[in-house]
């Protein structure tokens, strides 16, 4: 028949039975639960703290990357600006040019509507920023214009954009 003890008779049972050991052992025990209490504490609080840590300077030194290569092609962007474009798109072409040239570029659309004369709506799936600012670029050089652009920041250094496009003239 096997009983088990109340709470209280267990924890005197232990108590008496800690009582009973020798020093020796009594502190080989206090020092093991002390050190296992130790690792505990490490492996719960202190490695995620450390994780976080270093993932969020990671992002940081990525999103300074990003501002110096902003900042460095800041002229270009303006000089481009200012220049005229090059070469024209026809209007009734401008969807087979973007759709072509996101492909060439490794873009995938997500949805791309007609919006009005000589204009198209384009919802792009998440894509690294570098990738759609040299996919704007060639857009330009074939004669598209980028008439707004809505970006949001998507996972790890990815963005999705939103673009309302006109052929140029």
């Amino acid at each position: 028949m096997n009983r088990t003890l109340p709470f209280s008779t267990q924890r005197d049972a232990l108590a008496q039975r800690w009582q009973t050991m020798p020093p020796r052992d009594r502190l080989a025990l206090a020092l093991l639960g002390g050190f296992l209490l130790l690792v505990l504490l490490y492996l719960g609080f202190w490695r995620p703290a450390e994780r976080r840590l270093e993932q969020a300077r990671t992002h940081f030194e990525q999103q300074r990357q990003l501002h110096a290569y902003l900042q460095a092609r800041a002229p270009e962007a303006r000089t481009r600006q200012a220049q005229p474009t090059r070469s024209t798109v026809d209007p009734a072409r401008l969807q087979g040019v973007v759709t072509a040239s996101a492909a060439e570029q490794g873009l995938s659309i997500e949805r791309l509507d007609n919006e009005g004369e000589a204009g198209v709506q384009a919802s792009l799936q998440p894509a690294p920023f570098p990738q759609l600012l040299r996919w704007f670029v060639h857009l330009q050089e074939q004669g598209v214009n980028i008439q707004e652009a809505g970006l949001d920041r998507s996972d790890q250094g990815q963005v999705t954009a939103r673009l309302s496009l006109k052929a140029g003239s």
